[in-house]
């Protein structure tokens, strides 16, 4: 592979007729420029330059080679100016990936908001509930909702919102079973459990404005799934009580789907974090598109 600095010089010295002008020019030794040709010469196999203390000729394949040579070094700036429009002004495409249900209630109400801001980015979204490698499978950030710190790792991690869960039953199930008072009561009620299948369930409340401990209610459900919009739909269709992110059930009890249980206390608190293979080298982009969320999705997930 041919040296492009080399290539660059080759070009100078045949536009400047001559190593000495094109040296005065450049501001570097002629000896410098000299040995590069020669170098580049040897590389290709072939003189590009016939040379004498008074005449400078330029071959006919240095004449063909330099034609070739200015269409190079056109490419490499319009790729050097690619990278650097880049790295001055928000553009080109972000791939991030984040579950379902923050694509779906929260995500999708911002981005319409952030494209409209920065109309020179796109975005590619994948959404999925897998917990992805987001360095091999080339995403520029996770969204990542968890409750437990997340695990160390390589990846920058930024905590942008906090989000309560709520415990949430239809009215017509308060209506049959009865609105519990104290936590010790759900002990009498049937439970959906948000996961996979386990041995053991329990929900995990505090009062919501109490330095008080976690109380621990275990409970049998009669319904477990990963997915919270089946979890919602069960929770209003009468089937039980459910722990649900507070945005998730904030549409139905606005419509009156949905109702909070034990409205005073708080069935956990989830941290939503994004993760990124580096801030080195941070696209504006991804920067910009990393402080927008900052900026609205705490608002969103209260």
């Amino acid at each position: 592979m041919l040296d492009l600095n080399d290539i660059y010089l080759y070009v100078q010295v045949v536009e400047h007729q001559g190593i000495t002008a094109a040296a005065r020019v450049l501001g570097v030794p002629k000896s410098s420029i000299s040995r590069r040709i020669l170098a580049l010469e040897a590389s290709l196999g072939t003189r590009l330059i016939q040379r004498t203390s008074r005449r400078f000729v330029v071959t006919e394949i240095g004449v063909e080679f330099h034609r070739h040579a200015l269409a190079m070094l056109v490419e490499a700036e319009a790729a050097e100016n690619v990278v650097r429009r880049r790295a001055s002004e928000p553009s080109g495409t972000i791939r991030f990936t984040c579950s379902i249900s923050y694509a779906q209630l929260v995500l999708a109400k911002l981005i319409p908001g952030f494209m409209a801001a920065y109309p020179r980015v796109s975005i590619v979204q994948h959404a999925t509930n897998r917990c992805v490698d987001t360095v091999q499978e080339g995403f520029d950030l996770c969204l990542r909702a968890h409750i437990e710190p997340l695990p160390d790792s390589s990846l920058i991690q930024r905590s942008i919102a906090r989000t309560p869960w709520y415990l949430f039953a239809s009215p017509a199930y308060v209506d049959r079973k009865g609105m519990p008072s104290e936590p010790d009561e759900l002990s009498t009620h049937d439970g959906i459990a948000l996961g996979s299948a386990q041995e053991s369930y329990a929900w995990h409340l505090r009062e919501e404005h109490s330095g008080i401990p976690f109380v621990v209610q275990p409970f049998t459900p009669n319904l477990v799934s990963d997915d919270m919009t089946t979890l919602k739909a069960a929770a209003c269709a009468g089937l039980g009580i459910v722990a649900l992110p507070g945005f998730v059930g904030a549409a139905e009890v606005e419509q009156g789907q949905l109702i909070r249980v034990l409205p005073h206390w708080i069935a956990g608190l989830s941290t939503l974090s994004v993760l990124m293979p580096s801030r080195r080298g941070l696209l504006p982009s991804v920067s910009a598109f990393v402080g927008y969320l900052a900026e609205h999705v705490p608002m969103a997930v209260q």
